[in-house]
């Protein structure tokens, strides 16, 4: 997952920096409100933390440009502490706001709040369809059941949520990061492998030659996919 810093505040930007890579995000500093806007035109974001105060394009400006966009989750961080900046903040798109100065905790619990609340709007695909169906596999997301040719394949729940989610989305590639964040939950302090290993022991379970998998594919140098040609 990408973070976007927009801090024209040099070691604020690089503590910032920091604590996004401790929750597994890598971060883009820029700190400039126009360049950022040039940047998050061309590149695709996971979040966003931007400062109020910026040169070039200030942050309220840039939070409505980037919420003309996209629904990428955006934290405000400013040093100011009026409430008529928190509340045009949060009108123009931001989904929270922390003032400056701010503790570690505190910042990584917002950034997990916001996200956690991403996640819950792209969660429910998952279930957007009870039953399917891919040659001789069928899943019963209702029932919570496998059939791989007409026999019952048991899965741990972690195992069946994380082949729902990329059944229910064939084509679509996820990173291991998403991965983790939307089964596992953005407060699971895992690592990219608790992935890898379940991806293997499902693969073991569905399909006939793993060497050569026919339902979940890998996405090189990016992640998994659901196979879409099905």
């Amino acid at each position: 997952m990408k973070a976007l810093i927009v801090e024209d505040d040099l070691q604020i930007a690089d503590i910032l920096s920091i604590h996004v890579q401790d929750l597994y995000m890598e971060p883009t500093i820029i700190y400039d409100g126009l360049l950022a806007k040039n940047k998050f035109a061309h590149q695709k974001y996971d979040l966003v933390l931007l400062d109020l105060m910026l040169p070039g394009m200030n942050g309220i400006d840039l939070c409505k440009f980037i919420r003309s966009q996209s629904d990428v989750p955006i934290i405000m961080i400013t040093a100011k502490t009026e409430e008529i900046d928190k509340v045009v903040g949060l009108e123009t798109g931001a989904d929270d706001y922390i003032v400056k100065p701010f503790g570690v905790r505190e910042l990584q619990a917002r950034i997990k709040s916001v996200l956690r609340r991403t996640a819950a709007k792209v969660a429910p695909e998952t279930n957007k369809k009870e039953v399917l169906n891919f040659d001789y596999l069928y899943i019963d997301i209702e029932k919570r059941t496998i059939l791989l040719h007409g026999n019952r394949v048991e899965l741990t729940n972690k195992e069946f949520d994380l082949l729902c989610l990329l059944a229910n989305n064939p084509g679509k590639s996820f990173d291991r990061q998403s991965l983790l964040n939307l089964i596992w939950g953005y407060d699971f302090e895992g690592f990219e492998h608790t992935v890898n290993s379940h991806i293997n022991r499902l693969r073991s379970k569905i399909e006939v030659d793993m060497a050569k998998p026919r339902f979940i594919l890998t996405s090189w140098g990016y992640g998994y996919r659901f196979n879409e040609s099905l």
